[in-house]
């Protein structure tokens, strides 16, 4: 009977990742369990007693007293307070609406009431958070090459302290004549400490502004800023909601740059730490490889040591795993299973995968394209990577060797 074939590098990364999601997010789901449920029981027990008491002093039966209270949280769904607050649906209220919308923060302080208001914003968010990705990774794209240039003079002035780089240095073509700038790329760990300074500071900066003036806690600030700029969006606290402000122009202004730059920092920031998190996967793969069955082991160790021509490994699991039932087409099929020689057809194979690469390289060249492409690269749209994790692999040097 044929054996299955082995899960790939993609495949075993993916399923790790989804174990160790799932495992995190039962974890985080007992945590939170523990943590508030108790805060729950207790505050639905005081209600229970504050109700009770009311309808008991004011003679008011149960039902009527929350039959009232259902249409008092009806309005406070509309947006109505008791307090004055701001208008919901003026242009400036619709506009910090539309942002969360395209963002994908969703506060939900605001929502459409009409018909016609939820078809019109089905249609919108589809373009509109579509746009705010490739905006968001963009600036990924510009942060990257910023970060990669300061590093990189950085990296050449210490250099030129070191005496490795002549004092009259200039970057250009002579790149390539000094073994030190050859392929240099900034380390991910790098960037990623400084995205994480940066994130930092920017929180630290808006929590102290929505302290002063909307007269939260600290605490609660950094707690705002988190869930807003991370996109989570519970709603539980939202800036610019009073009705006025001291310097209420200024105020809001400064609410939107904050609010603009936490989101692309904090998205750039997630981006390189699943960079890391890769990393940590590849690195948990290969401490895995092969340790469930012996028998590879072994067999790689024999074909290791008596082989002097060895097939491409690739052609080699393919046709071991065809052979594996004794049914071989010719002595040279079986012979090569002790790896002693290579068949002309999987050298024929060979030679014109070779051939096809050599002719893709020199028509690239010819075109004017990247000539450091990897040969191995698998032949489709999608081998360079997607999205900000492509930009991230382009652009960052530790996972060039994970590629």
């Amino acid at each position: 009977r044929r054996r299955l074939a082995p899960l790939n590098e993609d495949n075993g990364r993916f399923l790790l990742l989804a174990a160790l999601i799932a495992a995190y997010l039962s974890a985080g789901a007992t945590v939170f369990s523990a943590l508030e449920s108790p805060s729950e029981a207790a505050a639905q027990l005081r209600w229970n007693r504050t109700l009770h008491n009311f309808s008991r002093i004011f003679n008011i039966s149960l039902p009527e007293l929350r039959a009232f209270l259902r249409s008092y949280e009806a309005a406070m769904a509309a947006g109505i307070r008791v307090d004055a607050l701001r208008p919901r649906w003026d242009f400036p209220g619709a506009f910090y609406f539309v942002g969360t919308v395209v963002s994908t923060i969703g506060f939900g302080m605001t929502t459409p009431a009409t018909v016609a208001g939820k078809v019109f914003l089905i249609v919108y968010g589809l373009f509109g958070c579509a746009g705010t990705i490739l905006f968001f990774n963009l600036f990924l794209e510009r942060i990257i090459s910023l970060l990669a240039f300061i590093m990189k003079a950085c990296h050449e002035r210490q250099l030129r302290r070191s005496g490795l780089l002549p004092p009259n240095f200039r970057r250009g073509p002579a790149v390539s004549g000094v073994g030190s700038l050859v392929g240099w790329k900034p380390s991910v760990y790098h960037v990623l400490l400084i995205l994480g300074i940066f994130a930092i500071t920017l929180s630290c900066c808006a929590s102290a502004m929505y302290t002063a003036v909307e007269g939260w806690n600290y605490v609660d600030s950094l707690y705002y800023c988190f869930v807003t700029f991370s996109t989570i969006g519970f709603g539980d606290l939202v800036s610019s909601q009073n009705a006025a402000y001291q310097n209420q122009g200024l105020y809001r202004f400064g609410n939107f740059i904050f609010i603009l730059m936490g989101v692309c920092c904090i998205y750039s920031l997630f981006n390189v730490i699943s960079i890391v998190i890769k990393q940590v996967l590849n690195w948990v793969l290969k401490k895995f490889e092969c340790r469930c069955c012996p028998k590879c082991h072994k067999s790689s160790a024999r074909l290791g040591r008596r082989n002097a021509i060895t097939p491409g490994a690739r052609l080699r699991r393919h046709n071991i795993s065809v052979d594996a039932d004794g049914q071989y087409d010719s002595d040279t099929e079986g012979r090569r299973l002790s790896g002693e020689m290579i068949s002309m057809r999987e050298l024929t194979a060979s030679n014109k995968v070779s051939l096809a690469i050599l002719q893709k390289q020199l028509s690239e060249t010819a075109n004017g394209y990247p000539r450091n492409v990897c040969i191995n690269t698998r032949q489709n749209g999608f081998s360079a990577g997607v999205g900000a994790l492509a930009i991230m692999n382009n652009r960052l040097a530790e996972t060039s060797d994970s590629r």
